[in-house]
């Protein structure tokens, strides 16, 4: 009865052993992206996201300008369009802000 208990404690202490070292050795590392990698990332978004808010709002100029100088059969027309680009520059605006937060939130982490 002794001898049964000691050797599947031995066993089990083995087998322990083996599995640990089997776990140790066979591991397989994954490279994290690098965190500046991120932020490189998330400003270049940024930058791209600014551009292209400007880029609208200078539709929006040029179209508020051509309803001063349109006549009125192409007003509909031009005052959709004006709501288009006020909603999309609405939109990038918001993730604009956004991702101002996010950058600055991962510059004050570090």
């Amino acid at each position: 009865m002794r001898l049964s208990i000691i050797v599947l404690i031995v066993v089990l202490a083995v087998g322990s052993l083996m599995i640990s070292l089997g776990f140790l050795t066979n591991q397989n590392y994954e490279e994290i992206p690098e965190f500046s990698n991120q932020y490189e990332e998330l400003e270049r978004y940024k930058n791209e996201l600014e551009k292209i808010n400007q880029y609208n709002q200078q539709i929006l100029k040029d179209l508020e300008e051509s309803i001063k100088n349109s006549d009125d059969v192409y007003l509909e027309q031009i005052n959709e369009e004006i709501a288009i680009i006020k909603q999309v520059i609405d939109d990038n605006t918001k993730e604009l802000e956004q991702i101002i937060k996010e950058l600055s939130q991962m510059k004050s982490d570090t």
